[in-house]
């Protein structure tokens, strides 16, 4: 959460823009901004070695298992990219579907609303056309199993802008671990079956493994950045610096990620000051502490 908060102020400050991956190690549960802290099952969270953290973003919690969750964050200045939420959401995820794509793996928007299960947990909102992304079904061609006809959600992506920046990111699911992830909240009315005719995991879609997940995501990602034949419309030059052969002239792409000092001394102080500390964490923003 730290460094997507200072990839976002580094793009705004007219520094180079940033698309990543990661990990979550330990596993951690992130709330959404305006999320009530009552939600959470904070003794299961203590006792599983479970973090709890609040996001920038709304929506509802979610479960970034360490093994089960890849996760990705694009950062880019606001002029870069459209100014319309939805026109700005759906061009962010183009490397998302991309790596599906690329997996074999059949996903896109959701077709039709799906009646909300559990409010607090974002996989189990209602599912809306405009923005949610489910896979499975329409011929998937990954071996999954007899039932992979069912459309079920397989992503959640979330953005905010700051500081005349864009920040987008999102978690995908490769493995689901339905108790686990319920576990985190207090008493959710929702069976661990009932969780997974919701959420699938690209493991149940098909035959690959993490690392070729991770990689197919980074492909995605460097393909977006750069553009497929060479030009994509809006893109500045500035990413990360390093440049390799066959990339786009005027596009720098830093394959390594590095952080200046500087952005690193900034996240290890947002990481303090806000993400673990426990009033930014256990008080609902708008509410106060007691």
């Amino acid at each position: 959460m730290a460094l997507d908060e200072v990839a976002a102020e580094t793009a705004a400050a007219g520094g180079p823009a940033t698309v990543r991956t990661y990990r979550w190690d330990p596993s951690c549960l992130t709330l959404g901004y305006r999320q009530d802290p009552a939600t959470v099952d904070w003794a299961f969270c203590e006792r599983e070695g479970i973090d709890v953290t609040r996001r920038q973003t709304g929506g509802g919690g979610i479960y970034h298992d360490t093994r089960g969750d890849i996760a990705y964050s694009i950062a880019v200045p606001a002029a870069d990219v459209p100014g319309e939420l939805l026109d700005c959401y759906h061009l962010l995820c183009e490397p998302v579907l991309d790596a599906f794509d690329r997996l074999g793996i059949d996903a896109g928007y959701v077709e039709e609303s799906m009646p909300e299960l559990y409010h607090p947990a974002c996989y189990l909102r209602e599912l809306h056309p405009a923005h949610d992304v489910v896979a499975g079904g329409h011929g998937d061609g990954g071996g999954g199993a007899p039932d992979s006809d069912r459309r079920r959600k397989i992503a959640g992506n979330a953005q905010y802008r700051k500081r005349d920046a864009v920040i987008q990111h999102g978690s995908l699911t490769f493995s689901v671990d339905a108790e686990r992830h319920l576990g985190t909240f207090a008493d959710p009315p929702v069976t661990p079956a009932a969780f997974g005719d919701r959420v699938v995991g690209m493991d149940e879609l098909a035959g690959v493994d993490r690392g070729d997940v991770v990689a197919a995501v980074e492909e995605a990602l460097i393909a977006w950045v750069v553009g497929e034949d060479g030009e994509r419309e809006g893109r500045k030059a500035g990413e990360r610096e390093g440049r390799e052969d066959g990339e786009r002239e005027g596009i720098d792409v830093d394959r390594d990620g590095s952080w200046t000092d500087a952005e690193i001394r900034r996240a290890e102080e947002l990481v303090e000051t806000k993400y673990r500390d426990r009033e930014w964490v256990r008080t609902r923003p708008g509410r106060d502490s007691s």
